[in-house]
């Protein structure tokens, strides 16, 4: 599909509107003889709209006469169009050439440069050895070494164990790690809580003590590991002179669990609304302060219902210098109206599938759907939607950690 939209824009091509009350018999006409046409839609009802190269044009003129019908050029498009207009205004041509060209110089050099990976060095230090290196904002990209920004980088900073720099356009992206440095590692004392409700199904204790068994109902925050080990029963009943305290651990293990899920959907007996045709057109212009100048597209849309989207590309600024040209791209998209009739197990399905789609959409990944349930929601006036409820049964894992600190811990 790109490919032919690219031939068809260096050849170029014109849309057509034809009237006459027998159109189909010319396009047939055109057709047997080789003439190619795309793009073909009726805009009434004795008119008939036609994009044709522009090599076929008159050929496809003639074949009009024959045929009795009426015609005139709507729109064209393509690169000997747009040649044409550059030639005729010069000041166009040589400002779309200083534009390329400043797009070029501009992006030939180094206009942001970051840091990442850093934890205690600051970024100012890394971009203050990263310039003496040589890289810095305004560097040209051609004369940047990023092996020997790297290595001044590890022998300028010593708490670095690796750095590596990456140049992606106009912005250079340092990244480093930095070495670690030997110390006593804090212990850390945790439970494991639930993260949501749900029914145990499946307890598997690593360490710590477990707070609740197969078939509990837990609530989100409720700790089902316990990081506190109180002591065995022996040790209580042994009576030694010194009582013997709770044991304090990183609470590890699995608990998984019966979770529940909803999800609504509906669906209309009778709706209406509009969709894409796949139809689409792109126009293309330089904007100059408030002034457009169209490069490629049509000048008007050619479809009476769409959707547009704009995306606007401007030119990076240096320092307090800003120029006000900017590269504009609309995207047109068709809509067609549309109306769909649907019986009630029809709409009662459909509205199903939402309802289902609504509730994976909170299933986590890993978790395992054991079953799904759809009840339609029934009123007692009739209506014009139907309405389905969704509960879909899931085994996941449940438990996350919490920390906690031993001397507030009851």
């Amino acid at each position: 599909m790109f490919l032919f939209r690219l031939a068809n824009f260096l050849v170029g091509y014109v849309t057509l509107a034809l009237r006459g009350e027998a159109p189909e018999k010319l396009i047939n006409m055109a057709t047997a003889r080789g003439i190619f046409l795309w793009d073909i839609y009726r805009t009434g009802s004795q008119e008939v709209r036609v994009k044709v190269r522009l090599s076929a044009v008159w050929p496809f003129l003639h074949l009009a006469r024959l045929a009795r019908c009426r015609f005139h050029v709507v729109g064209r498009a393509g690169l000997p169009f747009l040649w044409l207009r550059l030639v005729r205004r010069k000041g166009l041509l040589l400002g779309g050439v200083l534009f390329v060209t400043g797009l070029y110089i501009l992006g030939s050099f180094v206009w942001s440069v970051d840091v990442t990976g850093n934890r205690r060095l600051a970024a100012q230090e890394v971009l203050e050895a990263a310039r003496e290196a040589g890289l810095r904002q305004g560097v040209p990209r051609w004369s940047l070494d990023a092996a020997a920004v790297e290595r001044a980088l590890l022998e300028r900073l010593p708490d670095l164990s690796w750095a590596g720099v990456y140049v992606r356009g106009t912005r250079v992206t340092v990244e480093v790690v930095e070495k670690v440095l030997p110390g006593e590692r804090r212990q850390v004392f945790a439970h494991v809580v639930a993260k949501k409700s749900g029914l145990v199904k499946e307890v598997l204790v690593q360490s710590g003590h477990p707070l609740v068994k197969e078939g509990d109902t837990v609530v989100p925050g409720q700790i089902l590991i316990s990081g506190i080990i109180p002591p065995s029963r022996e040790e209580e009943s042994a009576g030694s002179p010194s009582p013997r305290h709770p044991t304090c651990v990183r609470a590890a293990g699995m608990v998984r669990a019966r979770v529940w899920y909803e999800g609504y959907g509906e669906a209309l007996l009778k709706e209406s609304g509009q969709r894409p045709t796949g139809r689409r057109a792109v126009r293309a212009c330089i904007k100059v302060g408030e002034r457009e100048i169209i490069l490629a597209g049509p000048r008007d849309v050619p479809f009476a219902l769409y959707e547009a989207s704009t995306t606007v590309k401007s030119l990076p600024g240096w320092r307090n210098l800003y120029l006000p040209v900017e590269l504009v791209i609309c995207s047109f998209n068709e809509m067609e109206s549309y109306t769909v009739t649907r019986s009630r197990s029809e709409a009662r399905q459909l509205a199903g599938e939402r309802a289902l789609e609504a509730a994976y959409r909170q299933v986590p990944k890993g978790a395992a759907v054991v079953h799904k349930q759809l009840d339609e929601l029934v009123v007692k006036e009739p209506e014009t939607v139907v309405r389905v409820k969704a509960l879909v049964e899931c085994v996941e894992e449940i438990g996350v950690e919490q920390p906690f600190d031993p001397g507030h811990s009851q």
